[in-house]
């Protein structure tokens, strides 16, 4: 494919390397150990060494710092690190600060990461229970007291607002869950390989907060991802075909909160991921219908119809039918309700998989993908491409 720039940065660095470690319940070890062999394997993938890594990026809610990481690789001197904020949200911005820095001459080979032991450690889904003081835990003191004490809650109450403006049921989310899950079955990475659901057992699942039922909830998942950043000029020399970052771009909307942005003037949208949109499709000068595969961001089913729609696949209120129609492969790994809860980068390295065409669920002739990060908070995206050089 042709690179189209709009921002300077489009295909000047790529992903090289993917890794992972296994996804489990119980990983039976540390954090840091499921970081070092997610990145270890990354490394492997790509054919380099440690001590051709300089610079690093995670998320700041990673417990394992860059340079202990480093120092358990074996990998020398950094001459970059970083790391970004807002959760699931960070997933696709640790490539583009990866990619800023290949670009800039700030560094040659950039490791991304992000590990955790969030089923037999500390759950998300337990909600909130002691917090430091901070202005963000200010914004909470307005909804932890009635209730709104977990992730799941907070987007519940979009959710329900969303179903209620399109005159919809609960069961309009029952497509995504259906779609990951059945691609999940044929993955054998994944979680709930072998176990694909039906739209009626979607519907027969339990409540967890109207009108999100349990099957509309992504896993929590002991495991780590890694990826391996470079020029796109180097990773042509190296062992897997790369993936081109064509486009790369963060966004946070207007009143913005961490999934509780309840004081815009409407809630059946993403303000942020509308700012993502745009960057990307000026940036990369591409469209939604020159997409080959979407990897959405997928913590909770409603909020992958709302992606959909503020990408431009199709109009507001209507991406159920969009998804039952399958107008665009949807998250081919499994996504996090199907492969892993990997706070979103086990999709980056669906989205080169699909790219290389070694995915499990390939789509042929896949040479453009979109991937999402974390949605309701602070967000980024990216557009990976093949490589034409």
């Amino acid at each position: 494919m042709s690179v189209r720039r709009g921002d300077g940065l489009g295909g000047r660095a790529a992903i090289a390397g993917i890794g992972a470690t296994e996804f489990s319940k119980d990983s039976g070890r540390s954090e840091l150990k499921l970081a070092v062999e997610a990145v270890r394997a990354a490394l492997a993938d790509a054919g380099l060494a440690p001590g051709d890594v300089d610079g690093m990026v995670t998320f700041t809610m990673d417990t394992s710092p860059e340079v202990t990481v480093a120092q358990a690789v074996g990998i020398g001197e950094l001459s970059f690190f970083s790391r970004v904020h807002y959760g699931g949200g960070a997933a696709c911005a640790t490539v583009q600060q990866a990619a800023m820095a290949v670009a800039t001459g700030v560094a040659e080979v950039v490791v991304c990461y992000r590990a955790f032991n969030e089923r037999s450690g500390r759950r998300f889904g337990s909600g909130v229970q002691q917090r430091e003081p901070s202005a963000e835990g200010a914004a909470l003191g307005w909804n932890l007291p009635f209730g709104l004490l977990t992730p799941a809650s907070w987007v519940a109450m979009a959710a329900q607002r969303y179903l209620h403006v399109y005159g919809l049921t609960p069961e309009a989310f029952g497509q995504v869950a259906v779609v990951d899950r059945r691609h999940a079955a044929r993955n054998p990475a994944a979680y709930f390989y072998g176990k694909p659901i039906t739209l009626e057992e979607h519907a027969a699942s339990r409540w967890i907060v109207e009108p999100l039922r349990l099957l509309d909830c992504c896993q929590e998942t002991d495991g780590g991802q890694a990826i391996v950043v470079t020029s796109a000029e180097r990773a042509r020399d190296l062992r897997c075909r790369p993936a081109v970052i064509t486009a790369a771009a963060q966004g946070a909307g207007r009143a913005q909160e961490q999934m509780t942005s309840y004081y815009r003037d409407g809630l059946t949208g993403l303000p942020e991921t509308a700012v993502v949109a745009r960057q990307l499709w000026r940036s990369s000068g591409l469209t939604p219908r020159e997409i080959d595969v979407g990897i959405l961001y997928d913590h909770f089913t409603p909020f992958v119809l709302m992606q959909l729609e503020e990408f431009g696949f199709c109009a507001p209120g209507e991406a159920t039918d969009f998804v039952a129609a399958d107008a665009l492969p949807l998250n081919t790994h499994g996504g996090q309700l199907g492969e892993a809860y990997l706070h979103g980068m086990n999709g980056i390295a669906e989205g080169v998989r699909q790219i290389r065409g070694t995915s499990v669920n390939q789509v042929p002739g896949a040479s453009r993908v979109l991937v999402t990060a974390g949605t309701g908070v602070p967000t980024s995206g990216l557009v990976l491409g093949a490589d034409e050089g």
